[in-house]
């Protein structure tokens, strides 16, 4: 159990808490946790938003919440926030995450996400820190065929994607650490997030804001490839009961049970918001495409007691609110880097999929 016989507060480290689901976590332990104290660490790239946490900044207490701009692979200025810090546990969310952006170039994917979490966990370990939970991803699977059974923590690593392999390469660096040192870790792989603050580049709050914009929301193939859907909200309280139950050196699968088509949650954006199916379009695939993930979460149920409380139908709505609500938010990122690198794949992907269909 974490933390145990403490008579301070406890300090946890958390990596890329000005992207979605970073910002996400330290809500909720700052609204849980009154004796945590959170140091957020986050390069604000092009996905870390300090948006995304102008809430915090403007009523936390000094006291239980700090920011610090910092690189995780840069060992010089991590090894110095552990030394001027009694840091307790570390939760590393920060991550390259995007497969298309993967795709077009790999070498952020390998600094971060391989590079930096050795160096965080090089820190942890020099540091004597308590807890080490490593934020991973069902893609790390590779991909399921339509009749075969989920994907449970025994599964082999098969990445079929450079950010994939980036993230299995990282969850065998975490599992060395555990072993050659003694590091007291934990491993958590989730589907596909979705809800408030998530960056429009993915699946879902594209399609959402295209549709906003009337503009073409670009399916891939025949859209019939399968995801894995969870809340926001509901992987964080997982992640928080993984910290604080979870067993050193296990890996704990984190899944709704809510798989869909893309084609059918495609419907269902267009649904909500009263537009036509005519504003689908067909793009050519993606190399590499994963045709369906799908998790088994029966170890962190029955032995964590964790259980999701969102259904999609539900969340789905409020995310869609959401971002009809936050206009100003996601116009002013979609009109910046993101427009350039948005129109470089999808123009390519859609003249490609054209001259196929000559």
């Amino acid at each position: 159990m974490f933390p145990s016989g403490k008579d301070k507060p406890v300090t946890v480290l958390v990596t890329g808490g000005c992207g979605f689901i970073g910002s996400h976590f330290i809500r909720l332990i700052l609204r849980e946790r009154p004796d945590w104290k959170v140091l957020n660490v986050d390069m604000l790239t092009y996905a870390g938003n300090l948006e995304n946490i102008a809430d915090i900044e403007a009523v936390q207490d000094p006291s239980r919440y700090h920011f610090v701009k910092a690189d995780i692979a840069d060992s010089q200025t991590i090894n110095a926030l552990f030394g001027s810090e009694r840091i307790e546990a570390v939760v590393n969310l920060a991550a390259e995450t995007h497969v298309d952006r993967s795709l077009l170039d790999s070498t952020p994917f390998l600094r971060t996400n391989i590079q930096g979490t050795q160096v965080l966990m090089e820190a942890a370990s020099r540091h004597g820190v308590g807890r080490f939970l490593q934020v991973s991803t069902d893609e790390v699977y590779g991909s399921l065929g339509s009749q075969d059974s989920p994907f449970t923590e025994d599964s082999p690593l098969q990445p079929n994607s450079p950010y994939a392999a980036s993230k299995a390469a990282a969850d065998l660096l975490v599992r060395a650490y555990s072993r050659s040192f003694n590091l007291p870790v934990l491993i958590t792989r989730c589907g596909n997030n979705y809800g408030p603050y998530q960056f429009p580049e993915k699946f879902l709050p594209l399609f959402i804001t295209n549709a906003l914009d009337d503009r073409p929301l670009p399916l891939y193939g025949d859209g019939q490839n399968i995801r894995d859907w969870i809340h926001v909200e509901d992987h964080v309280r997982a992640l928080l009961q993984v910290l604080e139950r979870g067993v050193p050196g296990e890996i704990y699968n984190i899944s709704a049970g809510e798989e869909h088509t893309n084609q059918q949650m495609t419907e269902w954006v267009l649904n909500i918001l009263h537009k036509p199916q005519s504003l689908i379009q067909y793009v050519k695939d993606r190399p590499g495409h994963d045709r369906r993930y799908a998790l088994d979460a029966i170890k962190i149920k029955n032995q964590l007691g964790w259980q999701p409380s969102i259904p999609l139908h539900e969340g789905l709505r409020t995310t869609i609110s959401w971002y009809k609500d936050h206009l100003s938010w996601w116009e002013r990122i979609k009109s910046g880097e993101y427009r350039s690198y948005y129109e470089q794949w999808y123009r390519r992907l859609l003249e490609e999929h054209l001259d196929c269909g000559k």
